[in-house]
């Protein structure tokens, strides 16, 4: 299993996945008007030129993503996804590592997730992060997690 930094070749792939990964989130909080549902194609070719886009490949095969940018001294985490399917190996700890280092020298991380997302709200707190806000985005009401650069740690 290798994270690679993804490419505008890959996009159409990653949308793919990443529609299959968000329709349980969707499912969840009853809101299938989420962003990472109704993003286009167009949509997420721009967001290369703003963000670090990462892939996991297994096998010769896209099965994983995340994108991080840095504004001000923070990384904003976002659309870990993996696919469904393999969900629970691991995966999801190593793309938010590799997410978290592709800015090492951020102080702060944050990340977002919906309120209704038990699962994912768990798996932020196992890594260090700590919720801060909660939101509406659209129908759906969202927790803002952070992690400190000082509380960071490596998980295998």
């Amino acid at each position: 299993m290798e994270i690679l930094k993804a490419s505008l070749p890959d996009a159409e792939q990653i949308l793919a996945l990443q529609k299959q990964a968000y329709y349980s989130e969707a499912e969840l909080n009853n809101d299938f008007s989420i962003p990472p549902l109704t993003q286009a194609l167009e949509q997420l070719r721009t967001e290369f030129d703003v963000k670090e886009i990462l892939k996991v490949v297994h096998n010769g095969e896209l099965v994983g993503s995340g994108q991080v940018k840095l504004e001000n001294g923070t990384a904003l985490i976002g659309r870990i996804i993996v696919r469904p399917d393999l969900w629970g190996q691991g995966i999801g700890s190593r793309i938010l590592y590799a997410l978290e280092s592709v800015f090492s020298n951020a102080k702060r991380f944050e990340l977002f997730t919906g309120a209704q997302s038990v699962k994912n709200i768990a798996f932020y707190k196992r890594h260090g992060y700590i919720e801060y806000k909660e939101a509406h985005l659209g129908k759906t009401k969202v927790i803002f997690l952070e992690k400190f650069a000082s509380a960071r740690q490596i998980v295998a």
